[in-house]
């Protein structure tokens, strides 16, 4: 197989699971904007998604959100996923929406609280069990705002507990994933602040629990290309939540403020062997005022064309320049793969995979915007807030 013909097979076989949210209406912190067309329900979801696979051929799964995806019957959403030709991917708890955490939910100094958030965490692994989910994707948004209003190390105590027993009931072939995050909302100390915190945890429970990097949730300057060849080493790096950020705040489309950076994670990732490994390429956007659908395709094209650039890295002219300490000529390999024009490939590809070689414009002449728009009046809209 040429270089050219196996750059091509990897990237017709990667694969970016959208999520559920990203569907629905979402917005700042001062308002959640309305738009027209949004699914009521998760299996208007899943058509969208369904949409999104149709016109990148990456995007078989699609991540649920518990309970804003709750329904009756799993396994019938689960039939409803494989009739559109996806499966149902991470299921996503909820811990930050209830009046009783206030305070915290695994970490809350109160054991009824605590009692509460874990029972909800064992309902998702209920939820993976009846529809085939792999994963539990877990993000808590436990902390404290000011100095002594709790005992840190008696917070991460309740953590490990919390964490242990949902660990226990996982089943064989399921995963717990951690994310972490810097901060937000609590501004004094985070329970789960960073990736050396998630990864202490996953470590102590054992080879189910990875690490989630979100690539939104760090400090200006945090080299999170070192984080991901850290984890992949380790064997615990378990998925990625994509999305950009400019300031503080993230959720915004992968690449969108760096794809310089998006590139230098996705090189890590490929040296590292996460392409052929269990990593999961997730997807975690709010698309607040553009457009939903087409908004989450440029975001796995976004994810393509970095992974594109970096499975053209010329690995042997970087290993040789790298041992002859040469270090302009290491830099200039890396500088070459970003620098090309790698959309002339993924049209190929995509030509080669029976799929219209513009996604985007694929979809803008789908009809399918207009179609929803017209038959999605009345009842309630999905989304996060009002």
């Amino acid at each position: 197989m040429t270089e050219r013909a196996a750059v091509k097979a990897a990237l017709k076989t990667q694969a970016v699971e959208t999520p559920s949210w990203a569907y629905g209406n979402s917005g700042t912190r001062f308002k959640v904007f309305a738009q027209q067309g949004v699914p009521r329900d998760p299996r208007e979801k899943l058509d969208d998604a369904a949409k999104v696979h149709e016109f990148t051929g990456v995007a078989p799964t699609m991540a649920l959100h518990i309970p804003w995806d709750k329904v009756d019957d799993y396994a019938a959403l689960a039939r409803h996923a494989e009739d559109r030709g996806l499966r149902l991917g991470a299921i996503n708890s909820n811990t930050f929406q209830d009046d009783a955490y206030r305070l915290g939910s695994v970490c809350h100094p109160d054991a009824a609280v605590r009692r509460k958030a874990v029972d909800h965490l064992l309902e998702c692994v209920g939820i993976m069990d009846a529809t085939g989910s792999k994963d539990l994707k877990l993000w808590f948004a436990d902390g404290t705002n000011y100095p002594g209003q709790d005992d840190i190390r008696a917070r991460q105590d309740r953590l490990a507990e919390a964490l242990a027993e949902v660990y226990e009931r996982l089943g064989h072939d399921q995963r717990m994933l951690l994310e972490y995050k810097l901060f937000e909302p609590a501004f004094y100390a985070t329970d789960v602040p960073d990736w050396g915190t998630a990864y202490a945890h996953c470590l102590k429970l054992g080879p189910k629990a990875q690490v989630v990097v979100d690539t939104g949730h760090h400090a200006p300057g945090t080299n999170i290309e070192f984080i991901v060849a850290t984890l992949l080493r380790e064997e615990k790096l378990g998925g990625f939540d994509f999305n950009s950020r400019f300031y503080a705040d993230d959720d915004l489309m992968v690449g969108a403020a760096d794809p310089f950076q998006l590139f230098r994670i996705m090189y890590e990732v490929v040296c590292g062997g996460g392409l052929s490994g269990d990593v999961a390429f997730m997807l975690d956007q709010c698309h607040n005022v553009e457009a939903k659908i087409p908004a989450i395709i440029r975001s796995v094209m976004n994810v393509q064309e970095a992974t594109a650039k970096a499975l053209l890295v010329d690995r042997p002219a970087l290993d040789e320049a790298q041992r002859a300490g040469d270090v302009l000529g290491a830099n200039a390999v890396l500088m070459d793969a970003f620098s090309t024009d790698v959309r002339p490939l993924l049209r190929e590809v995509r030509e080669e995979m029976g799929l219209d070689p513009d996604p985007m414009g694929a979809y803008a002449r789908s009809g399918w915007a207009e179609k929803i728009v017209a038959e999605r009046v009345g009842g309630q809209q999905a989304g996060w807030g009002a």
